[in-house]
């Protein structure tokens, strides 16, 4: 019981925390103007610009849609111009707190990533927060949420022990090989792992590698759609070209640790989506 509260205690406090930064945006950047004609339009911008700094709070939330995406993106962008440490913050704040808590469409803020803050810094920004996030995840679980992770599924939870126990020799490999390949969803891997008794930088590094193809992915996906204005962009040999470029760079890695794979671990009995049973059992 002490346990569930704990665990209740940092999520209203996380969310709380989170729910301030999102609800005191700082003022908007001011626009410069270029002549006088444009000056006496000034009070109908500035009356604009209050309105949409007004609206803005109310915008914010975690996207479940492109649309909802390319809105935010939008008006962090907006915001970006000279509040970029303000937009890096409640970025690193809203990835982490997805991630620490387990709470799917990571996929969002990975192309939100690539539209805020470019292909390279976004990519890196996408590796940090989702290794740092899992690893907080990994840690709440282990504090928290032991006993009731075997409880909810202890078909699957039986299951990769007995894998990680076979492949304890090349434990990191297999791993790698989890988060290429998942069997499991991602999150169950980060909830699991401590009962499963893996080491926390073991845990750390193979997050860290094994979702590098799957951020750069979804980065450049948010970096392209920042720079396309229409459906001419979308369909010209630059975008085509850097898809197959994209599609290369994600298989390859893919491709050598499934070779590895095959001779050195043991992943007969590994099911993709094992959580069907047991929740159909419960």
């Amino acid at each position: 019981m002490r346990s569930l509260f704990g665990l209740i205690a940092v999520v209203v406090t996380a969310t709380l925390y989170l729910y301030i930064l999102s609800s005191h945006l700082p003022p908007g950047p001011q626009v410069t103007k270029q002549s006088n004609e444009e000056n006496t339009d000034k009070s109908v911008d500035d009356n604009q610009q209050s309105e949409m700094e007004t609206a803005a709070p109310s915008r914010l939330k975690f996207p479940s849609d492109l649309e909802e995406l390319k809105e935010i993106a939008e008006l962090l962008r907006f915001y970006k111009t000279e509040h970029t440490g303000y937009v890096l913050l409640l970025f690193c704040s809203a990835y982490l707190y997805k991630q620490a808590f387990a709470i799917p469409g990571s996929s969002f803020l990975n192309i939100l990533a690539g539209a805020l803050f470019g292909r390279w810094y976004g990519l890196l920004l996408a590796c940090i927060l989702t290794t740092v996030g899992a690893t907080m995840c990994f840690l709440l679980s282990q504090a928290f949420g032991k006993q009731r992770i075997v409880r909810l599924f202890p078909d699957k939870v039986a299951m990769l022990q007995k894998k990680v126990e076979e492949n304890r020799s090349s434990l990191f490999f297999f791993l790698l090989f989890l988060r290429f390949f998942p069997m499991s969803p991602n999150w169950f891997l980060n909830v699991t792992s401590p009962i499963l008794n893996i080491p926390v930088t073991l845990f750390f590094m193979a997050v860290f590698i094994g979702l590098i193809p799957y951020n750069f992915i979804c980065v450049q996906t948010g970096s392209m759609l920042s720079d396309i204005s229409s459906l001419d962009d979308l369909l010209s040999w630059t975008v085509v070209l850097q898809l197959l470029l994209i599609a290369c760079a994600a298989l390859l890695p893919g491709a050598l640790i499934r070779h590895y794979s095959s001779k050195h671990l043991h992943l007969d009995g590994l099911e993709t989506n094992g959580l069907g049973k047991d929740k159909k059992e419960r």
